[in-house]
Formats: structure tokens, sequence, C-alpha cells
């Protein structure tokens, strides 16, 4: 079960780390996904892009693992609030219906796999 759970979070971190980037390499896409209401919406995408990436290589450090997957359980929980706006506005992303609806429990999924991610399990004590 270890080896599986290193290889979980590994698996995490990358996705982290390389969602992160994307913030930067395609920044229009998550301009798009902005939600009017909220301000500086270029300078909100660069920050969720660090903390991405920063969180996914903490997630890969030890020491600072747990505290990693708490911040990206944070962070999964700030940005839902797009993936709410995209929902309700699908003209702002093009997609089937049932891809933005299913982008929401999906979410869920992603902060239940950072949650495993805080749990100490017995061979970690050791």
């Amino acid at each position: 079960m270890r080896k599986f759970k290193t290889l979980s979070q590994f698996v995490l971190a990358i996705f982290m780390i390389v969602a992160g980037v994307l913030h930067f390499v395609k920044p229009d896409f998550y301009l798009k996904i902005m939600p009017p209401y909220l301000p500086l919406h270029l300078e909100l995408v660069y920050l969720s892009g660090v903390c991405e990436i920063a969180l996914g290589v903490l997630l890969l450090v030890p020491r600072y693992s747990r505290l990693a997957a708490w911040g990206i359980i944070a962070l999964l929980v700030a940005v839902f609030p797009a993936n709410i706006y995209v929902y309700l506005n699908p003209d702002v992303l093009p997609a089937p219906h049932i891809v933005h609806l299913l982008r929401l429990p999906l979410q869920g999924v992603f902060i239940l796999w950072a949650y495993w991610h805080t749990r100490w399990t017995v061979s970690d004590a050791s």
C-alpha cells in the first residue's frame, strides 16, 4: 500500500506542477473561465499557477507533503467558483454540457485525492 500511496503522491504532484505551468503557457484559457466578479484576472491566473507549482513541488518533500496536501485542498476549494461559472456560462468555454457538469464532482475527487495525502499511515510512523 505504501508504494501505491507514494506513486499516487508523485502523480498528484506532477499533475499540480503541469497544471501550474499551463497557467503561464496558456493564460488565455484560464482568463476565459475567471468569474467576472473577481478583480485582477491575469494576476490571479498567475498567482494560482505559482501556488499549484509550489504545492506540487512541496508535495514531493516528505517534511512538507502533508501541509502541501492541505494547501492543494484549499486551492481546489478556492478555484471551484471558476468551475461553477463555466457550468453556468458554457459559452465561455465551448464544450458539451456534460463536460461542464462532470468538472464539478471531479473537483471533489481531486480534493479527496489530496486529502488522502494528509493522513498518516502505520508505515509513516516507522
